[in-house]
């Protein structure tokens, strides 16, 4: 049994999982897959400049996935207020309808935490679709990635292994 190979392939469901149901960063998981089957076969499935590369890109994306939401809040003026509701807002959208209510949730919850805070309906609208859009953009850079590393992991395991 070769259990670097079956912690691998963990990882990579686990990595996916957890990009489309947020509960813990899917992108770390889903490189790590790609260093177990490594290390499974003899570091032979991937070069070490694509590892790199791939891990680079791994923290460049968990990072961007914090900091661009913030970014759009800010730019389309939400309070931090706002922002805290909407991610309460965010998580009892994912309670109640994984994995689209994590969107919704933000939007609905950064409208009502701008109103909250501002009373004003435009400006909580604004707020909203900022925090909208932020969440939208880290979410397709992840899906994205976590999608690339998956290609990788299932072309090497179909090279390395008989399981396809």
């Amino acid at each position: 049994m070769n259990i670097p190979l079956i912690a691998g392939v963990f990882f990579a469901l686990a990595g996916v999982a957890c990009t489309i149901f947020p509960v813990i960063p899917g992108l770390p998981l889903s490189y790590a897959s790609l260093i177990l089957l490594s290390a499974a076969y003899g570091w032979e499935p991937y070069s070490l400049p694509l590892l790199i590369i791939l891990g680079i890109a791994a923290c460049a994306v968990t990072a961007l996935d914090f900091l661009v939401p913030k970014w759009r809040e800010k730019k389309y003026g939400a309070s931090k207020p706002g922002v805290r509701i909407s991610v309460t807002g965010m998580l009892i959208g994912l309670w109640f309808l994984p994995p689209w209510g994590i969107v919704i949730g933000a939007f609905i919850g950064g409208m009502v935490g701008e109103i909250l805070v501002r009373k004003r309906p435009k400006s909580a609208f604004r707020a909203g679709a900022g925090v909208f859009i932020g969440t939208i953009l880290g979410i397709m850079l992840k899906v994205c990635l976590t999608g690339l590393m998956l290609r990788y992991f299932i072309k090497a395991l179909k090279t390395y292994t008989s399981m396809f």
